[in-house]
């Protein structure tokens, strides 16, 4: 059996020790040096490939919103087809329409979103909703929601029933920007707290979005969830919805929760103002 007193007495052991420290912290820190390089010329060089993907893609973005170029003779363009399936360059046409499509609005919104469509780049954003990670989620989420693509509003929706907080609030505020108040009606069977800061968030994207029609949101009132009731009444509250002034005077009526109560009939105060 080792007797580990004699060996501590024992100084023979410090040496191969001090070399084995110093060989380790060594050699961790040249791998550390090595991984700190790759990592800067890795990003040095997304950025040169950034620069020269964004030139050919202002071109081609110019001449689908001005030329009215169809996506059949954008397909045909050697530069097209040479990065077309390039992941970075999908990634950087995809930010590009992005930001293009929030300051743009009519008949030129529309031309980037059809050609979002034909050029397959909304596969890559239905793909990301499939992604394990919260973040890329998020990011599909929005790039579909910005680009108008209703037809992922179901799979968004369900998105928006999960129990991560950041990923729900991006997943609610999509839903409303897509349909409306069909985004938010189903968190009428919802069964957990809505906090302050996910509520905040649904009403400025009521705000944001400009939401016209509001048929739907009397709905939440009628939630066992006082949490979901109380955003029903915020929303009528910061939209000014005087329509709404009939289900909150019942609210009011029926409810024996005093809370709800209070925060009813300073609804209709502000309303009847």
């Amino acid at each position: 059996m080792i007797n580990f007193r004699e060996l501590y007495k024992n100084s023979t052991w410090v040496e191969p020790f001090l070399i084995l420290t110093i060989s380790l912290f060594v050699t961790a820190s040249f791998i550390l040096y090595v991984m700190i390089i790759r990592s800067r010329n890795r990003n040095i060089r997304k950025e040169r490939l950034r620069i020269e993907y964004s030139s050919l893609i202002e071109k081609l973005i110019f001449s689908i919103i001005f030329d009215d170029t169809p996506f059949s003779v954008i397909k045909e363009d050697k530069g097209y087809i040479k990065y077309a399936n390039n992941p970075f360059f999908r990634e950087v046409i995809t930010e590009t329409i992005m930001n293009l499509h929030k300051n743009y609005e009519g008949v030129y919104a529309q031309k980037l979103e059809k050609f979002y469509t034909e050029s397959g780049l909304i596969k890559d954003s239905f793909k990301k909703l499939r992604n394990p990670k919260w973040e890329v989620k998020c990011k599909g989420i929005t790039e579909l929601a910005e680009i108008n693509a209703t037809k992922a509003f179901d799979t968004i929706l369900t998105i928006s029933k999960g129990r991560n907080k950041t990923l729900k609030i991006t997943a609610l505020n999509a839903c409303i920007k897509l349909r409306g108040t069909k985004g938010i009606v189903h968190l009428t069977e919802h069964h957990y707290p809505i906090d302050d800061w996910t509520q905040i968030n649904i009403i400025n994207a009521f705000k944001k979005h400009d939401i016209g029609d509001t048929k739907g949101i009397e709905l939440l009132l009628e939630s066992q969830n006082s949490t979901v009731v109380t955003l029903g009444l915020k929303l009528i509250k910061e939209l000014n919805l005087t329509q709404k002034i009939p289900y909150v005077t019942q609210l009011a009526a029926r409810t024996t929760n005093s809370q709800l109560k209070y925060k009813a009939q300073d609804v209709l105060q502000t309303l009847t103002v």
